[in-house]
């Protein structure tokens, strides 16, 4: 799932639609691909679904920047907290395992 957000940078200033045009042109599609509408990740109007994945992973510090990264296991708890600077590639071995031992 990606969550754009214009927080960083104003990286993100167009509408939902535009976004979705954006990404689309540039290939994000396909099984799972999941784009949701533009959130605030940090500050007072943190989107719901940020404020949870901070407190359930255990670090609620404001997310640094973008492509800050959350793995959720398939019953919705929280695996863990990733840095931008960490590879989705990194991530594999955990997702490869949560994908297999779902019950």
């Amino acid at each position: 799932m990606a969550f754009p957000c214009n927080q960083f940078g104003g990286q993100e200033p167009g509408t939902n639609a535009e976004i979705k045009k954006f990404a689309t042109d540039r290939g994000f599609s396909g099984s799972g691909a999941l784009l949701m509408d533009k959130v605030d990740v940090n500050g007072p109007g943190t989107a719901a679904v940020y404020q949870y994945l901070k407190v359930a992973s255990g670090d609620t510090s404001d997310i640094g920047w973008n492509f800050g990264k959350f793995l959720v296991r398939p019953d919705g708890t929280v695996f863990g907290r990733y840095s931008p600077r960490t590879s989705p590639l990194e991530l594999e071995q955990y997702v490869v395992e949560m994908l297999n031992n779902r019950s």
